[in-house]
């Protein structure tokens, strides 16, 4: 049976090396990290020493991505707060560019309770500051959301941000299986519902457009519109759900990378790394 590229979110606790160091460790074929404090907006570009150093350790791990700041928020009615988001998230795709990551992966905004057609236009706005600041080749990959009053849950949402566009190309979608679940967009992890779910994305966003999985259990129901992960297996979705989803061969094709809260509770690990590829095995 053909595999993904199986891959985890990395702590970079120590500098670049030691996030290589940690996913050669758990046997990760890719990888996703944070550029910085994911509860600040300020990103630190490396130094060429650095990079270097990661560069020599991360060798045969790919692709890998940068994650953006948790506190970036587009949509958001404060002025202030959508400047810093901008700067934000052009400073990790220059972060993302530096380190030879593949692209940046961000959560869209939340109008706080506000008016959401609105908030989807200052959205789009925002990633067009965004891209007139930035004019690199890494992608900037839109992840959609769980609910708790934020925007981009389901294909419409995203597809009317990225149409919105109109001609900028580095923009994709990265899916959370964890968010589509909560937020309702996959009501269940059934083949009959996985494949309605799939042409839904393809009608509205375009498949090609999606670069890459969050592998997440669920925590909590369908439709919770919580964003709660759980470690593969012990919720929700279940490792059946997984291997609905590893039975499409367009998933076989792009990054499945966990961001899972571990056995430990110290974030992504081996044993979660294992009961995902375990799917594949037989």
């Amino acid at each position: 049976m053909k595999k993904p590229k199986i891959g985890a979110h990395v702590s970079v606790a120590g500098g670049l090396s030691m996030a290589a160091y940690r996913a050669q460790e758990m046997n990760l074929d890719c990888m996703q990290i944070f550029a910085g404090s994911p509860r600040r907006y300020e990103i630190k570009i490396p130094e060429e020493k650095e990079v270097d150093n990661y560069k020599e350790k991360i060798k045969g791990i790919d692709p890998v991505f940068v994650h953006a700041s948790y506190l970036v928020n587009l949509a958001s009615e404060n002025k202030e707060l959508r400047e810093k988001s901008v700067t934000s998230i052009v400073d990790s795709l220059r972060f993302a560019g530096t380190i030879g990551a593949k692209g940046v992966i961000y959560h869209p905004g939340s109008p706080k309770g506000g008016d959401k057609g609105k908030a989807i236009e200052r959205e789009i706005e925002g990633l067009k500051e965004v891209f007139r600041s930035f004019n690199g080749k890494e992608l900037l990959l839109i992840e959609n959301t769980a609910g708790e009053k934020k925007i981009g849950t389901c294909a419409k949402e995203v597809s009317t941000i990225i149409n919105g566009l109109e001609d900028i190309v580095n923009i994709g979608v990265c899916i959370d299986t964890a968010h589509a679940f909560a937020s309702g967009d996959i009501k269940e992890f059934s083949e009959k519902e996985i494949k309605k779910w799939i042409k839904h994305w393809d009608d509205e966003v375009g498949l090609s457009r999606i670069i890459a999985l969050h592998i997440n259990d669920s925590m909590t129901k369908s439709g919770s519109q919580k964003d709660r992960h759980e470690n593969i297996g012990e919720g929700f979705i279940g490792k059946e759900g997984f291997f609905v989803l590893a039975k499409e061969d367009f998933f076989l094709n792009i990054p499945w990378i966990l961001e899972v809260p571990g056995i430990k509770g110290d974030g992504p690990d081996k044993e979660n790394v294992e009961r995902i590829r375990s799917i594949f095995d037989f």
